[in-house]
């Protein structure tokens, strides 16, 4: 059977966006429009002719607009099916008209439960009822109806009905169902999350529920063989994202930049001096924070500059000319930078002298960078999901315990301070060196904790002698402080709560390193 010519549409929306050009543009061709409530005053106070569903039913609007589309004589209409004889005569007996479209959205839940003061009352009235059983009538019966659930859809809705003699393709029908069941999915989970929250179920209800939107599909995943694409949170433009960062520059995004992307924004965001981190394979190779971006920079670039070559760069503030100069340097080249912003300056340097101009990827995270970060760090494992608090609490230093006999110095606190924000960030078994807030080296990742120590060491260097160490986890024996003091550490920050930190105080004490318990690990598996 072809595509039934719309005739009819039904419209009833909460969201009148743009509504009154696509309302104009269906009269236009011809379409004869019903309505209910405050949706049918809107269309009329904008000169189009409305039949009133009341009127149509023959059913008024009760219990404060609680019931007004929930009818046979509207619902028989949405679902006939059009090659049906059954179905069309049970129309033509009752007197029910068809409606080959409908265009329904849903009351603001969401947007309700998100102001402060919303009571329970006020949330379960905006609770829909007759616009998702709009929308899943409709789209159960695509076959023949067509369902419009969002503004961004009307133009496209309109210049099919225009160019296809009065009627949309079933391939459009189909894509549109699609769009529309899991338009009431959303709103469906973020009913059941507040009712979680309402009934006290705390950070981890029973029933976990997650949505992610399609940003893009990538080129390849981690490797060339392995598909990839990119999505977003529904709440992911109130955060410092990566994600929802405006590209201002450069090739495609790959799934790896995006990996060390996130890694580098969320390292910076720890600093409130001006920062920036170098990232490659997902840990840092350098990192500094200094009274100027440009410092910072330079510092951060020469922490381990055989790695830093080709790197991923995170900056907390925008981006200037004094920057990007840094980088503009013959022989360097990095991948992509994210930023708060850049400067026209700094644009024109970075996209006109560098050999990698054109493809150097420039992102902007805007005013976000000001925003808490997301709580919640998840991780998909075979048949199933580990969700955790993120590990982004700042660690107080109340709790911090000097624990030798040689107190820190104030340089010596500072670079601690620095060194164990950033040892979060390091691969697990996770060692910093810093010094004058500048990562000298990092062991990541390693199994033996004192392998760590070594790797730091050796990136680290000549300019070792007066660093500090930070550590993920205890030192569970003396061999690694007595490797640190060889090479000229004066201070250690760890969490302590080793069975032998009695014997690790006593190395340090001979050695007259300081050290600071701070009762709190950062692992990062």
């Amino acid at each position: 059977m072809e595509s039934p010519k719309i005739q009819r549409a039904l419209i009833s929306v909460s969201d009148k966006t743009n509504l009154d050009t696509f309302a104009r543009g269906l009269a236009a061709l011809g379409v004869e429009i019903y309505s209910t409530g405050g949706t049918r005053t809107f269309l009329e106070s904008q000169g189009l002719s409305v039949r009133d569903v009341s009127e149509y039913t023959g059913f008024p609007e009760m219990m404060n607009g609680r019931l007004k589309t929930l009818h046979p004589a509207v619902f028989g209409g949405i679902l006939a099916r059009h090659d049906r004889e059954d179905d069309l005569a049970g129309l033509k007996a009752h007197g029910i008209v068809t409606f080959e479209l409908v265009c329904v959205n849903l009351y603001p839940f969401e947007a309700t439960v998100a102001k402060e003061g919303t009571t329970a009352a006020e949330a379960i009235e905006k609770i829909d009822i007759g616009g998702p059983s709009l929308v899943r009538a409709a789209s159960k019966n695509h076959q023949f109806t067509t369902i419009v659930t969002n503004a961004g859809q009307y133009d496209a809705v309109l210049e099919e009905i225009r160019n296809n003699n009065g009627s949309t393709t079933l391939q459009t029908r189909r894509s549109l169902a699609a769009a529309a069941f899991a338009h009431t999915a959303h709103y469906d989970t973020a009913i059941a999350d507040w009712f979680a929250k309402e009934l006290g179920e705390g950070d981890f209800p029973e029933t976990s529920r997650f949505e992610f939107c399609k940003v893009a599909e990538l080129r390849y995943g981690e490797n060339p063989h392995q598909q990839a694409a990119v999505y977003r949170t529904p709440d992911a433009d109130r955060r410092p994202s990566i994600v929802t960062a405006r590209k201002l520059n450069g090739k495609e995004l790959s799934y790896n930049n995006l990996m060390d992307l996130d890694a580098a924004l969320s390292m910076v965001l720890r600093c409130k001096d001006p920062a920036v981190a170098v990232i490659k394979h997902n840990n840092p190779c350098g990192a500094a924070e200094a009274e100027t971006l440009s410092i910072a920079c330079e510092r951060a670039m020469a922490g381990d500059p055989l790695s830093a070559f080709g790197s991923i760069l995170g900056m907390n503030r925008v981006m200037d000319a004094a920057t990007a100069k840094v980088l503009c340097e013959p022989g360097l080249f990095v991948e992509a930078i994210v930023a708060e912003d850049f400067t026209p300056e700094a644009m024109e340097l970075l996209t006109t002298i560098p050999k990698w101009r054109n493809n150097v990827r420039l992102m902007a995270v805007g005013e976000n960078i000001r925003q808490p970060q997301t709580p919640w760090a998840w991780r998909y494992i075979e048949g199933g999901l580990l969700i955790q608090n993120a590990d982004v609490q700042d660690d107080p230093e109340s709790e911090w315990n000097v624990v030798t006999k040689v107190e820190p110095s104030e340089k010596q606190l500072d670079d601690m301070r620095f060194a164990w924000d950033l040892c979060r960030f390091v691969k697990s078994n996770a060692i910093v060196l810093a010094k004058d807030r500048m990562l000298l080296g990092a062991g990541a990742g390693q199994m033996s904790r004192v392998d760590s120590v070594e790797i730091a060491i050796k990136k680290a260097g000549d300019r070792i002698d007066g660093a500090v160490l930070a550590s993920d986890a205890f030192f569970p024996f003396s061999d690694s402080i007595e490797r640190a003091h060889a090479a000229g550490i004066t201070a250690l920050i760890q969490p302590g709560g080793s069975r032998n930190d009695q014997q690790v105080i006593d190395a340090c004490d001979a050695f007259g390193i300081s050290m600071i318990f701070t009762g709190r690990r950062h692992f990062r598996h």
